[in-house]
């Protein structure tokens, strides 16, 4: 009978939709949590998170804390936005990425005061003809008073990890 036998033709072609549905979501890449040694512990929150398609890496915002969570450069901007650079490094390093592969800042300042310092700072880090996008936004303080900058980033992981 042809009804009976196109029944059963619908019932293994759905089943066969169900276990190669299951067999891609068992194959998805997850999504990397990573706490780099070098940056102070965190508390609800990750320091640097790869999208499950491992192409794009989001690093929580970094603030000038030495891996203890000591505050560098109390008052001192310049020696906070090194800080701060410098903890993007290990950041970015713990995905085998480098200034280079920025695409996206966010940049929090509690003084636009501080403006040329942190341009200054910067350059030294980015690639001057292919700086990555970036917000500035000016607030009246962060996680802790001392604390002058923030500086959180988005990285293409495109171009292949060194991991």
């Amino acid at each position: 009978m042809p009804g009976k036998r196109t029944y059963r033709l619908a019932i293994l072609f759905t089943a066969l939709l169900v276990a190669s549905a299951s067999a891609a979501l068992a194959q998805t890449p997850a999504r990397e949590f990573i706490n780099p040694s070098g940056l102070t512990r965190p508390t609800g929150y990750t320091h640097v998170v790869v999208a499950a398609d491992h192409r794009t890496a989001y690093v929580a915002g970094q603030v000038a804390f030495d891996s203890t969570g000591k505050v560098v450069g109390v008052g001192d901007f310049q020696a906070q936005a090194e800080q701060v650079f410098t903890n993007l490094r290990v950041a970015l390093a713990s995905v085998g990425a480098s200034f280079r592969d920025v695409v996206k800042t966010t940049t929090f300042i509690t003084d636009l005061k501080n403006l040329p310092v942190l341009r200054e700072t910067r350059a030294r880090y980015f690639d001057a003809t292919h700086p990555p996008a970036n917000s500035l936004i000016p607030v009246t303080t962060l996680a802790r008073p001392d604390l002058l900058l923030e500086v959180e980033a988005v990285v293409d992981l495109s171009t292949g990890r060194q991991r």
